[in-house]
């Protein structure tokens, strides 16, 4: 494979779009720490339920104002969809699996997400033609899950990477679903809305299941939570706009390399987790198997410069859906 025809961006971004790319790593790699810290005293429906509320009232004044509310409720269908696969079941599943794995582990395996990607693009008839350099990336994406799985994590606790798993598949499918559904609609109007649903959708729960904390979160808890809420969800995802207006949409996407960079040294330096040669040998096999799978061939007889980046489908999508948080 030629790699000089293959779509990948080598020019600099601006230091303004620099900024904003670190900024929404961080924003999108501490997620995994701060809900290790919450989930010791809070059950995991209650975590969603606070952070869910906390990033809907801070998003809903914006959307308001710019008129996306009623656009995105005319398409109320592929929006429950969304709203499910990226918000209700992940964020209860990522709350529940860390109840007994690392915050860094859990970053790590959802750093596959790009992996997953390919799979669900065939599942929605989008499939993509894959180069020998994509295969190569995907072998070495699962070597990378593998890695992790079978040589830091105890049997006891595979089926909280299960959950992780599932939580890969539904961040995955999410933006697949709004490329293929909701291309045009507002990114905070859609963003607002699922975290107002899933807010709703977990109140009753709580309520049902006597899920409140019953005595008053610690300090450390209630920063967790107001951090997963203000800057883990409405935070990064108007840097998110901001950063796709600023480098486009595609190499935007890559932050989701930095996340688990992020996650790995967090739990490492906050939590004291252990960091194991087997821990950034799967990091890197991810890392690498997400960067070679995202390679693609220009068209044939295209012209233009060697970084450019065919369009596609997924690429119109609402800024808020081009990466997912934990």
């Amino acid at each position: 494979m030629d790699i000089n025809n293959c779509a990948l961006d080598h020019r600099w971004v601006t230091r303004r779009g620099a900024i904003l790319f670190a900024l929404l790593g961080i924003a999108w790699g501490i997620p995994y720490l701060l809900i290790k810290v919450a989930v010791e005293q809070l059950d995991p429906a209650m975590l969603v339920l606070a952070r869910t509320a906390i990033a809907a009232a801070v998003l809903l004044p914006f959307a308001i104002a710019r008129g996306e509310i009623m656009p995105v409720l005319r398409r109320w269908r592929p929006l429950l969809v969304f709203t499910v696969v990226e918000l209700v079941v992940p964020q209860f599943l990522l709350g529940s699996a860390e109840e007994r794995l690392p915050s860094s582990t859990t970053g790590l395996l959802v750093a596959a997400v790009p992996l997953a990607g390919v799979g669900i693009a065939f599942a929605l008839g989008r499939p993509e033609r894959l180069a020998p350099l994509n295969w190569l990336g995907i072998a070495l994406g699962m070597g990378g899950v593998a890695a992790l799985v079978g040589f830091t994590v105890g049997s006891a606790d595979l089926g909280s990477v299960g959950k992780v798993l599932v939580v890969v598949a539904g961040y995955a499918l999410g933006p697949a679903i709004i490329g293929k559904w909701m291309p045009d609609l507002p990114g905070t109007g859609v963003t607002t809305i699922a975290f107002t649903i899933t807010a709703v959708v977990y109140a009753p729960v709580v309520a049902a299941t006597r899920a409140w904390p019953s005595a008053w979160p610690s300090a450390s808890v209630l920063t967790s939570v107001i951090l997963l809420g203000v800057v883990c969800s409405a935070a990064a995802f108007s840097i998110m706009v901001a950063l796709v207006g600023e480098i486009g949409p595609v190499r935007a996407t890559t932050v989701t390399y930095v996340n688990p960079a992020v996650a790995l040294i967090a739990g490492a330096v906050v939590l004291g987790e252990p960091v194991t040669g087997w821990s950034v040998l799967g990091f890197a096999l991810i890392l690498a198997g997400c960067y070679l799978t995202a390679i693609r061939r220009r068209p044939a007889g295209r012209a233009g410069h060697p970084g450019d980046v065919p369009a596609e489908a997924g690429d119109r999508a609402p800024a808020g859906s081009q990466a997912a948080p934990a």
